[in-house]
């Protein structure tokens, strides 16, 4: 499709004006960035599997019931999505202890914990996305009280979803984040999950070997992301076993 309007770059996606008013083009880029973009690296064929990975958890999500912002994809890196109001908080469940959590509590990673923890950064990239309570949050009027109720309903049932989406194809969910958006119908506002679901949003490891299928490949320099994307994508289906490689796209302005 032709481009438009740029609205937004990021440091994984580019939001367009989108077609129709409400609507967004979310482009997903080959770009990777870790500790807050101090390692950063072009990963040939990422934003393909991201797009392709995203529109499969989003699409089921919304066949059980779990509103999202995604609407179809058009290409091989866009997808259409409904434009909403972002709440400014990352939304992070955990079930086994991992990164951040394990150096802040000194849990062994890979220590499963006692039932789904729900955690809030605060989106700010200046200040490291700063865990913060749900004090903070009524506090400085980020959300009400009502809103959070629903993010931790929609957080679970997430976690559900993918929980068991992973398991059946020998994936453990370590944990992952989302971002939740606001969107208004007349005067009622619903909350949905919007942003992406990928591997760059998760962690990933393999069930019986432990290998990691996530972006922690990138940040521990453990091998090949594409690789380990691509072995996730195999795995729920989504990319055919036989695909041709995924190469670099040329932009058309």
């Amino acid at each position: 499709m032709a481009r438009r309007k740029k609205i937004y770059e990021g440091k994984a996606k580019i939001l367009y004006e989108g077609p129709e008013p409400g609507t967004i083009v979310q482009y997903f880029k080959d770009d990777a960035t870790a500790f807050n973009a101090q390692k950063k690296d072009v990963i040939e064929g990422k934003g393909v599997l991201n797009n392709r990975l995203s529109e499969f958890f989003m699409t089921g999500l919304n066949q059980i019931g779990v509103p999202t912002h995604f609407i179809r994809r058009l290409n091989m890196r866009e997808q259409l999505v409904r434009q909403v109001e972002i709440i400014p908080l990352e939304v992070i469940v955990r079930n086994f202890a991992a990164g951040s959590m394990s150096k802040r509590l000194g849990i062994d990673e890979g220590t499963q914990l006692p039932r789904p923890i729900v955690e809030y950064c605060y989106k700010d990239d200046s200040l490291g996305d700063p865990l913060v309570t749900e004090e903070h949050i009524a506090a400085f009027g980020w959300a009400s009280q009502q809103d959070m109720d629903d993010i931790l309903s929609l957080a679970l049932r997430v976690n559900d979803f993918l929980s068991g989406v992973m398991m059946a194809v020998g994936i453990r969910l370590v944990d992952f984040k989302i971002e939740i958006g606001r969107v208004y119908d007349g005067d009622f506002q619903r909350l949905i999950v919007a942003d992406e679901i990928s591997p760059d949003s998760c962690r990933l490891w393999d069930m019986e070997t432990g290998q990691k299928l996530d972006k922690d490949v990138f940040r521990r320099d453990l091998g090949s992301l594409t690789d380990a994307y691509t072995e996730v994508a195999t795995r729920l289906g989504v990319m055919p076993k036989n695909a041709a490689p995924i190469t670099k796209p040329t932009l058309i302005n």
